[in-house]
């Protein structure tokens, strides 16, 4: 039987860690899902750590034997996904009477996925986001995480195709939760 990963709130000295993560997890679990010029274009505009996250505390990770294996996390800020590098982000905050927390960033690396480890993280970062009052959750899903979201309840969207400064566009798909 092997260990559990162990949940932890990321700190700024796991960066190095999770960009490595980021960059396995987007160009493996994505191969199939994205061209190679999306994949590319993702990782240099969308995809990366959003230190807001961190610098809120409400980024986590999985650790398994000192190795992050997992992240994600949930915000109340305006952002709905993105890295440092997106040009689109806003930090402004998010009334819980009226808005859904953002649930952002989950990325699993390739060895580890289909383990229970994103639905893990999702289930820590909905009680917190129900612990600060918000009863709704929203998210904007890549290709490969849609099928996970929605046997989780998320209800999907209309696709969108989000344009990146080289011209390249990443299909995307915004989804949503009442959570109980």
């Amino acid at each position: 039987m092997r260990p559990d990963a162990a949940p932890r709130v990321a700190q700024h000295a796991d960066v190095p860690a999770l960009t490595a993560l980021i960059d396995a997890s987007v160009r493996r679990l994505g191969a199939g899902y994205y061209t190679e010029a999306q994949i590319a274009s993702s990782l240099a505009y969308v995809f990366g750590v959003d230190s807001s996250l961190i610098d809120d505390g409400s980024y986590f990770v999985l650790e398994q034997h000192g190795v992050i294996v997992a992240a994600g996390g949930w915000s109340d800020r305006e952002t709905l996904f993105g890295g440092d590098q997106c040009d689109h982000r806003a930090d402004g905050r998010l009334d819980p009477a009226t808005s859904p927390a953002r649930i952002r960033a989950f990325y699993v690396h390739p060895d580890h996925a289909r383990r229970g480890h994103a639905t893990r993280l999702l289930g820590i970062c909905s009680a917190a986001a129900q612990r600060a009052g918000f009863s709704r959750l929203s998210l904007m899903s890549t290709l490969p995480g849609e099928p996970l979201y929605r046997a989780l309840g998320f209800v999907p969207e209309a696709g969108v195709d989000y344009p990146m400064p080289d011209g390249t566009t990443l299909p995307l798909i915004p989804m949503t939760k009442a959570m109980a």
